[in-house]
C-alpha cells in the first residue's frame, strides 16, 4: 500500500506515525511537506499526525486546514482514499470541514497524557474492522483540546448513521457524548484524538493499536 504522511510546522508525531505505517506496510511513507500542492501519484493512504501544527496559534488546526496541501487531500477524500488525522490530524480536518464539529479545550483545562480504555462502536469501518464491536481497547492519548463538540442535530445525526467510530469508556476530556472518533459520510476519513500509532509493538505497553492499522492494510489490499 503506497502511503504518505502530511507534515506541518510543529507536527511533532509525523515519525510516529511513519514508522507505523512502514511497519504494518512494509513501505515507508511518502512525507509531504504542507506547502506541496499535489500528493505522490497513486497514493492509497493519507495520515495527519499529531502534534502542534503552526503551534497552535488562533485555534488548534485552524492554519493548517488553510495550507495548499489540504485542497489535495480534501480531493483525494473525495475519491474515496483513506484519510485518518490523528489528535492535531484530527483538529485540521475537523477545521478543513472534512469532518463535522470541533474539538475544543478539555473539560478540566489541562493536557492529558496516558493510556484510556476505548469502545469500539463501528466495527465495520475501513479502519476499524480489525476490532470486534463493542470491544474495548487501550490506546494513549496526549491533548489538550480533545474536548469534541458539536450541535444535538449533528450529533444525533453521527450516532445514527453509525459514525462514532470509537467513544471513551471512561472520562477523559468532556466530550459530547464520550466520543473519540468519527468517521465522515462516505466512511474514508476518520478523525480520533487517541494515538493508535503509539500502540503497535510490545514495547509500547500493548498492540492494540496495530490492529488499526492491520484492518486497514487488509481492507485497502
Amino acid at each position: 500500500m503506497k502511503t504518505a504522511v502530511i507534515v506541518f510546522p510543529g507536527s511533532n508525531c509525523d515519525r510516529d506515525l511513519a514508522v507505523a505505517l512502514e511497519q504494518v506496510t512494509g513501505r515507508a511513507p511518502a512525507m509531504v511537506w504542507h506547502r506541496e500542492s499535489e500528493l505522490p501519484d497513486g497514493v492509497e493512504f493519507i495520515g495527519l499526525p499529531g502534534g502542534f501544527s503552526y503551534g497552535d496559534y488562533l485555534r488548534s488546526g485552524a492554519m493548517a486546514a488553510r495550507s495548499p496541501v489540504m485542497r489535495a487531500v480534501a480531493d483525494a477524500a473525495g475519491r474515496g482514499v483513506p484519510v485518518l488525522g490523528v489528535c492535531n490530524g484530527f483538529q485540521v480536518l475537523t477545521e478543513a470541514g472534512l469532518l463535522p464539529g470541533a474539538l475544543m479545550r478539555n473539560a478540566a483545562l489541562n493536557f492529558v497524557s496516558r493510556p484510556v480504555s476505548l469502545k469500539v462502536e463501528n466495527a465495520q469501518s475501513l479502519f476499524t474492522c480489525g476490532y470486534d464491536p463493542g470491544e474495548v481497547v487501550q490506546i494513549p492519548v496526549a491533548h489538550h483540546d480533545g474536548n469534541y463538540q458539536a450541535d444535538a442535530d449533528t450529533l444525533d445525526r453521527i450516532e445514527g448513521d453509525g459514525r462514532v467510530a470509537f467513544r471513551y469508556a471512561e472520562q477523559v476530556n468532556g466530550s459530547a457524548r464520550g466520543i473519540a472518533g468519527i468517521l465522515n459520510d462516505s466512511g474514508n476519513v476518520l478523525g480520533m484524538m487517541p494515538h493508535p500509532e503509539r500502540a503497535i509493538e510490545a514495547a509500547h505497553g500493548n498492540t492494540d493499536g496495530r490492529r488499526l492499522f492491520e484492518g486497514l492494510l487488509e481492507a485497502v489490499a
